[in-house]
């Protein structure tokens, strides 16, 4: 068994004001994101400035923080956050949802398309391969938090998370997440994205790549008390949110490819 590293929440403090690891992580997975986009910003759009793409990640930014809050309020503990309202703006203690996050996206970028007379599906491309550094950098966030943990296990990595009453060795499954959801997917992405794809396939590998990470390690990652298993015994929120995600990721790279096809048997 791994001992756990006892990593003080608090990166940093000063007089009242406390600066924590968790919220230095969104700067990570913005700073990384917005870094990682400006070097691909002219192919994308040799039109774009710094300042257009500024605001996009400034309203992406929004409806991650907004969209990951509010959902994990609907989906995991709304009955909580009806009692003490105030929790829903205490976010350093965590309790971000990634498909509410998601939905925020979506919305962001709907209305930024709108605004800049650009393609939804091809800045949904764009932005696809630059997500995992916010989702890799949010697992170890969860880490240091001692949050999240797996279920109980004998595998010789196994941890004893200062947070878990019964003092159980368990998975770190935030690490699992961190190596599938952030490595592994940034790879999938930023390879797949570095050669042009047809429009809406980067964005189906995602959803596809995305669920199936997610549904494969909340095999071994403790479910919320509050909620236990929906379904079977064994089937988790989390995994009930992540079934439509590969099925419209593996529609819409089918719907992508065909319309190449198609195109292409007409120019022929």
């Amino acid at each position: 068994m791994l001992t756990y590293p006892q990593i003080d929440p608090v990166a940093l403090s000063l007089g009242p004001l406390q600066i924590h690891w968790y919220g230095l992580m969104y700067l990570v997975g913005i700073g990384g994101a917005w870094y990682l986009a400006s070097r691909r910003l002219k192919r994308f759009d040799p039109s774009w400035t710094s300042e257009t793409l500024s605001d996009l990640v400034f309203w992406v930014a929004l409806g991650v923080i907004a969209g990951g809050r509010l959902g994990y309020v609907l989906f995991y503990d709304l009955a909580a956050y009806l009692n003490d309202p105030s929790l829903v703006l205490q976010i350093w203690k965590g309790g971000m949802s990634f498909h509410g996050g998601l939905v925020g996206v979506l919305l962001a970028v709907l209305w930024f398309s709108h605004r800049h007379h650009k393609s939804f599906f091809q800045l949904m491309d764009f932005i696809a391969p630059l997500v995992p550094i916010g989702l890799g950098a949010g697992r170890i966030g969860n880490f240091i938090n001692a949050e999240l943990w797996g279920r109980a296990t004998d595998v010789p990595w196994a941890m004893v998370f200062p947070t878990d009453p019964a003092q159980l060795a368990r998975h770190p499954s935030q690490l699992y997440q961190f190596a599938l959801e952030g490595v592994a997917l940034f790879a999938i992405l930023w390879i797949y994205s570095r050669k042009p794809r047809p429009t809406m396939a980067v964005s189906g590998l995602f959803g596809i790549c995305y669920g199936v990470f997610r549904f494969i390690v909340e095999f071994v990652r403790e479910p919320d008390a509050h909620l236990g298993y929906l379904a079977f015994g064994w089937l988790t929120m989390g995994q009930l949110l992540c079934i439509p995600m590969i099925l419209v990721g593996a529609a819409m790279m089918w719907w992508a490819y065909r319309k190449e096809d198609a195109r292409h048997e007409t120019v022929s």
